[in-house]
């Protein structure tokens, strides 16, 4: 098994806006990253402090949403400005790690 070196970054949104799908196209279409799962929250809070979750009464359209991907360092380098631009400052947390590309 061939090894390679990968950055796994985690962006944190919100369904509002469907910010989410935005990012998931560009990720997708426009720079074709190795790979990306989204994950819907039940419950979030960022720095307003405001707590969005879901609950079978209210069906919130806001929810906490989590979008995980990888690539090689230099893919990821290319597409970081643009999702910074996107989702602002506190959303984005990157670590390097190693996977199977081949």
């Amino acid at each position: 098994m061939n090894q390679s070196d990968v950055v796994m970054v985690r962006v944190y949104c919100s369904e509002k806006g469907h910010q989410h799908r935005k990012i998931v196209e560009l990720l997708h279409k426009q720079h074709r990253v190795a790979g990306v799962t989204a994950f819907r929250g039940i419950a979030g809070f960022g720095k307003s402090g405001q707590v969005h979750e879901s609950c079978l009464l209210d069906m919130s359209l806001d929810l906490p949403v989590i979008i995980e991907f990888f690539d090689r360092p230099e893919n990821v380098a290319a597409v970081m400005p643009l999702l910074n631009d996107m989702v602002g400052p506190g959303h984005i947390v990157s670590w390097s790690a190693q996977a199977n590309l081949d």
